[in-house]
């Protein structure tokens, strides 16, 4: 790439692989980062100015120091957003009235019932709306949820999208995909009608809307219903032009849409450079951009959709018009006549994935089976309750068989009382017979001063371990 050609302008630091949620559709959780590996706030300076930080995970706010990376996000950046499940309330609306400019963004898979079903935890979607509403309350400008839509949860679609109309709130749609990211190669949407219909009508009621940021959303989710086909791209992907992606271990990638077994391929690491432009412009930076080109896939994902959308605007405006003209005419939107690609000087080779469905030898997902692996929960008893320096307290609780690596996260809460609950590390060793947590008491919470006042023999629901 000719080194006069402009810097990025948006980037994805995804800050960790380590998650508090189960979710059906994405195995990050799985295989957890190490947290001495995981990049760090300074190694960020390396970084160009840029418009646009999304600070995604895994859960961010599994990360202690998440603060000083937003620190160091809003000196590259005028805008940070975080992409989180919602779950850990205090923790974000802590960060928030440190930071009052920062974008949240909670992922909510459907209303409660399917939410907390495909998220794996009890109780998501409630704290992912008193989340939101209370980042609300406070003031914050920059919020909203969205839902990756799969096989169960497309009717759910049209209902958050009325909820987040009502509650003035940004909603945002994908479909899922496989990637090494997500750890997956079984996502297949198997009720392509239904998914497909139930797209149809939320792009009616999006250009139904006054405003034209929601017209142009109704574009996008056209592309996804030609996604969801198995057509090529509505508009080329160029991923590693104006956006990237950084992992946990400071690997620079185009997408976080690569999988194996076509190719992925990394620009290089910000720990091992002197600046960012010895990665972006470098022999290396030029091969990936190459591969971009002719990559066999067909995303179709908010980070390498919107630059395009931009950038061959009258594309997307023209069919804007055409069929905003029809919804104030009263008419629907043409269903079943999707475009053709545009033609924008893309390589042919582009898109041209003649293998279907999962890997081979993989069954295809169907998301809402019955899974171990939702919720482990385990009924403990207290043994102690032992005050310590200041406003902690060290909590001991029968072990009961519990399996767990130390450093692990629990949620901990009154027995049967699922929706007060709160994640704590777990900090007794492998052959101890019991459990340990290391609680500091949070004075204007209720988790904790709860917790610090139950005595022996108090039952406890144990949900975990995560991380």
């Amino acid at each position: 790439m000719n080194a006069t050609a402009p810097l990025p302008t948006d980037v994805s630091i995804i800050t960790t692989y380590r998650c508090c949620m189960k979710c059906k559709m994405c195995n990050i959780w799985r295989y957890p980062t190490e947290i001495k590996r995981e990049i760090q706030a300074k190694e960020l300076e390396i970084l160009p100015q840029l418009k646009f930080v999304n600070i995604t995970g895994g859960e961010p706010f599994v990360r202690r120091d998440l603060a000083e990376i937003v620190e160091v996000s809003f000196r590259k950046a005028p805008r940070v957003v975080i992409s989180t499940s919602g779950y850990q309330v205090d923790e974000i609306l802590a960060l928030a009235e440190k930071f009052p400019q920062i974008g949240i963004r909670v992922s909510i898979e459907g209303l409660s019932t399917i939410n907390d079903y495909l998220r794996g935890r009890d109780s998501g979607f409630d704290r992912g709306l008193k989340t939101l509403l209370g980042l609300r309350r406070m003031g914050v400008q920059d919020i909203g949820f969205g839902i990756t839509v799969s096989n169960n949860n497309s009717a759910d679609m049209l209902e958050l999208y009325e909820l987040s109309r009502n509650l003035k709130m940004e909603f945002a749609t994908a479909a899922y995909h496989n990637s090494y990211y997500f750890h997956k190669d079984d996502n297949v949407i198997t009720n392509q009608d239904e998914v497909i219909g139930n797209f149809y009508e939320l792009i009616d009621r999006l250009l139904a809307e006054k405003s034209p940021k929601s017209w142009f959303r109704a574009f996008f989710n056209l592309g996804l219903i030609n996604y969801v086909k198995g057509n090529r791209r509505l508009l080329p992907c160029e991923a590693g032009t104006v956006n990237f992606f950084i992992d946990p271990y400071g690997e620079v990638y185009p997408c976080n849409g690569l999988e194996e077994r076509y190719w992925k391929e990394s620009f290089g690491n910000i720990r091992q450079a002197q600046k960012f432009e010895d990665l972006w412009y470098g022999p290396q930076a030029d091969k990936v951009r190459a591969l971009v080109r002719t990559c066999p896939k067909n995303c179709w994902m908010v980070g390498t959709a919107a630059p395009v959308m931009k950038k061959y605007f009258r594309h997307p405006a023209t069919w804007v018009l055409k069929n905003k003209l029809r919804s104030l005419a009263g008419k629907k939107f043409e269903r079943g006549c999707l475009p053709p690609p545009f033609d924008v000087g893309q390589d042919p080779r582009q898109g041209d994935l003649r293998e279907t469905g999962p890997a081979a030898g993989a069954e295809t997902f169907d998301n809402y089976s019955e899974s171990s692996d939702t919720d482990r929960r385990l009924v403990v008893e207290i043994l102690a309750v032992e005050p310590l320096a200041g406003d902690a307290f060290l909590l001991r609780t029968t072990r009961n068989g519990y399996a767990f690596v130390p450093g692990q996260n629990v949620s901990i809460g009154l027995h049967l009382d699922y929706a007060q609950s709160k994640d704590f590390s777990i900090c007794s060793g492998l052959r101890d017979d019991f459990l340990e947590f290391m609680i500091k008491e949070n004075r204007a919470g209720t988790i904790s001063p709860s917790l610090r006042n139950l005595k022996p023999g108090a039952k406890l629901d144990l949900t975990g371990p995560y991380g």
